[in-house]
């Protein structure tokens, strides 16, 4: 199973862009595990996590996330804002899939 982790400034906008990579993941055969979680969780939720995408909004802090994640052997990226403005799952979960080794 492949363990996705989304994070925002809050958890929240982030929740439909889930459901859309989990319709992506079920389309495809894919068993994953996606949440959306407040970027301040991170450090408590990276390591059970294969992967961790930023939504645009707290992409400034990339550097210091992969910093952090690199720790565990996590990879970190962030989400094209186009992708994420307009909600393509598909394209979001092909990018979290690329990451994971």
């Amino acid at each position: 199973m492949k363990k996705i982790l989304l994070c925002c400034s809050a958890g929240m906008s982030t929740s439909m862009l889930v459901q859309r990579m989990e319709k992506a993941a079920q389309a495809r055969g894919l068993e994953c595990k996606i949440e959306a979680h407040p970027v301040s969780s991170f450090e408590q939720t990276i390591q059970e996590f294969d992967v961790c995408l930023l939504g645009p909004q707290v992409r400034f802090q990339l550097d210091s996330l992969r910093d952090s994640a690199a720790q565990y052997g996590k990879k970190v990226d962030a989400i094209s804002p186009m992708a994420y403005g307009m909600m393509k799952g598909e394209d979001v979960l092909d990018q979290a899939l690329s990451l994971i080794s």
